[in-house]
C-alpha cells in the first residue's frame, strides 16, 4: 500500500536548484533510507512532506490525496511526524514539558504536569534511556537533546516518522537504544522514512534505499540488492577508494601540547600529551567529560587546578581570543549555536577569527577578506553559488566546511575537533580526513572527539578514553580494539 508520494517535486532558490523533478514513493511498515552528500536534497525534499517547505512545483500524495502545499500542522493532523537536524527545543523549559510542546496533558483547566513527567518517564523507559523528565533542555548535552526529540516525535503516535540524522550525536550503545527503537517502531506498522550517513545502520534498518545526488532522484534499490561500494558510487558519482587516508610522515618526538593535572568544569585530574603531527583521539560515553575537556583548552570554561603547556610555556587563556592568540582553535560539536552565525554571509565567517589581521584603521580590507575566502572556499570545496550567500542556506556539511575554514585561516598549531562528521556525508568525511592528515604532516597536532568508534580508531594515532570527567584508559595504535575501548569507556 502506497502510503507517501511524492511527485515531480522541483524547489528553486535564488541561485540555487534544491530539488529538480523528484519522484519517490513510501510503501506502508517500511524503513525507506533517504542517502547521498550534504546538499544533495535529502532535508529539502522532507520539509515538503511536513509543509516545513512549499515546492516551487509538484505535489505530495498522503494516501491517495493530492496536496500541492501543506503547512506544518496539516502534516501533523495527516500522522507525519519529523525529528530534524536542527533541535526544535526550549532551552527554557524542562524535558517533560518540551516532549508535549503544544499539546499538554491538562487536568480540567490546568495543565497537569505530573502526569507529563509520567508520560515523559515511561517513553524512555521503553527505550532504557535515563534522562529525569524534570531537568531543564538548556542542561542537556547534545546527545542527550537529541534522545529528548525522538521521543517527543514518538509520543505523537506517527503514522509517517521522518528521522534526519537521528544518530548522529549518540555514542555507539546510545545508536543501538535507537536502532532497537526503529525496528519496535516498525513492528507497530509504522512507516519510517531514515536519512543517515552511516552506511552500516542503514544498511541494517532500511528496507529500500533512495539515493539522491545534486538534488536529483538517481535510483532507488532494495537493500538486499546492493552493497556499500555501490551505494557511495551512486552517492558521490565516484568510487572513494580510502574511508581513512594512510599517513606516512614521522610523529615528532617534541611535545606541542602537556596537560598537567587539569580539573575544572566537570573534569579532574587530567594530564596527557600531544606531539607535533599526532592526532589524539579522545573517546568515551556522552557525559564523559570529552567537551568539557576541550572548553576547558580553549579558554571557554576555566580550570580550578592544573595547568596547560603549549611550546613549552604554560598559558593561562581565560577567554577564547586568549587561547586564538596561543595557536588554539575549537571547531565546535554544536556548530549552529557555537560554530557559526548563520545571519551573516560565507566570506565574513570565515574570516571571522583574523579580523584584526585584515583590518586597517578599524575598516576590513574587503578585497583581503574575498582573497581568503575564496581560497579556503576552493581547497575544501565549500559548495555555494556565492561567498555573500548567508550561511544557514547551506547544507550541514558545507555548514561544517566553512567553521573549519574560519579556523583554519587563524594558522593554529593545535587544532581540537569536537564530532567534526556529526551529519556530514562520505564523500565530504574523505575530505575532512584528507585536511586532517594535511594539518598534523605539516606540523600540527589535533585533538579530535568523536562518538564514531570506526572513526575515532580510523584517525587515531592513539586515544585517550575518558569515563566520568576521568582518565580511564590509554591506548596506542597498534593496541586498539573497540571492545577494550567500550570497557575502558563503562568501567565502574
Amino acid at each position: 500500500m502506497l502510503l507517501l508520494q511524492l511527485k515531480n517535486i522541483t524547489k528553486r532558490y535564488p541561485g540555487v536548484v534544491a530539488l529538480d523533478n523528484v519522484s519517490l514513493d513510501i510503501v506502508k511498515g517500511e524503513v525507506h533510507a533517504l542517502v547521498g552528500e550534504n546538499g544533495a536534497g535529502k532535508s529539502t525534499l522532507i520539509k515538503t512532506c511536513t509543509g516545513a517547505v512549499v515546492p516551487t512545483e509538484g505535489k505530495v500524495v498522503i494516501r491517495g490525496r493530492d496536496y500541492s502545499a501543506l503547512t506544518p500542522k496539516m502534516s501533523e493532523q495527516l500522522g507525519i511526524s519529523v525529528i530534524y537536524q536542527e533541535f526544535n527545543l526550549v532551552d527554557e523549559l524542562s524535558v517533560a514539558e518540551n516532549i508535549f510542546l503544544g499539546r499538554a496533558i491538562c487536568k480540567g483547566f490546568m495543565i497537569d504536569r505530573k502526569a507529563m513527567v509520567e508520560k515523559a518517564a515511561e517513553l524512555f523507559k521503553q527505550f532504557d534511556i535515563r534522562i529525569d523528565p524534570n531537568a531543564l533542555v538548556g542542561s542537556l548535552t547534545v546527545g542527550y537533546q537529541q534522545l529528548v526529540e525522538i521521543a517527543k516525535a514518538i509520543s505523537q503516535n506517527a503514522q509517517i516518522l521522518i528521522m534526519d540524522e537521528p544518530s548522529a550525536p549518540l555514542t555507539a550503545a546510545e545508536a543501538e537504544a535507537l536502532y532497537v527503537m526503529v525496528e519496535k517502531l516498525k513492528a507497530k506498522g509504522v512507516t519510517i522514512v531514515y536519512i543517515s550517513h552511516r552506511m552500516e545502520e542503514i544498511f541494517r534498518l532500511s528496507d529500500r534505499i533512495t539515493v539522491l545526488r545534486d538534488g536529483q532522484k538517481i535510483e532507488t534499490l532494495k537493500t538486499e540488492d546492493t552493497n556499500l561500494d555501490d551505494l557511495v558510487k551512486l552517492m558521490v558519482g565516484r568510487e572513494l577508494t580510502e574511508t581513512y587516508p594512510e599517513r606516512k610522515h614521522q610523529i615528532s618526538d617534541e611535545v606541542l601540547l602537556e596537560v598537567d593535572h587539569l580539573s575544572g568544569n566537570g573534569v579532574q585530574d587530567i594530564s596527557l600529551k600531544i606531539r607535533k603531527g599526532e592526532v589524539l583521539g579522545l573517546a568515551g560515553l556522552i557525559g564523559a567529560g570529552r567537551t568539557e575537556l576541550a572548553e576547558l583548552l580553549f579558554g571557554v570554561r576555566q580550570r580550578t587546578s592544573g595547568r596547560i603547556i603549549l611550546h613549552g610555556k604554560e598559558i593561562y587563556s581565560k577567554l577564547p581570543k586568549e587561547a586564538i592568540n596561543e595557536g588554539i582553535a575549537l571547531v565546535p560539536e554544536d556548530r549552529k549555536k557555537q560554530g557559526a552565525l548563520l545571519e551573516i554571509d560565507i566570506k565574513s565567517n570565515i574570516t571571522m577569527s583574523i579580523l584584526d589581521r585584515i583590518s586597517r584603521f578599524f575598516t576590513i580590507d574587503k578585497k583581503e577578506e574575498r582573497k581568503i575566502a575564496e581560497y579556503y572556499q576552493k581547497s575544501i570545496r565549500i559548495k555555494t553559488p556565492s561567498l555573500d550567500q548567508k550561511i544557514k542556506n547551506l547544507s550541514g556539511g558545507n555548514q561544517q566546511k566553512v567553521i573549519i575554514a574560519k579556523w583554519l585561516a587563524s594558522e593554529p598549531t593545535l587544532v581540537i575537533f569536537d564530532e567534526p562528521t556529526r551529519g556530514i556525508d562520505v564523500g565530504a568525511k574523505s575530505e575532512i580526513y584528507a585536511l586532517v592528515n594535511t594539518l598534523v604532516e605539516s606540523g600540527k597536532a589535533v585533538l579530535m572527539i568523536s562518538s564514531e568508534m570506526e572513526e575515532v580508531m580510523g584517525m587515531s594515532d592513539r586515544i585517550i578514553v575518558l569515563q566520568e570527567g576521568r582518565i580511564s584508559g590509554e591506548l596506542e595504535r597498534k593496541d586498539f580494539d573497540q571492545e577494550t575501548i567500550m570497557g575502558f569507556a563503562s568501567q565502574s
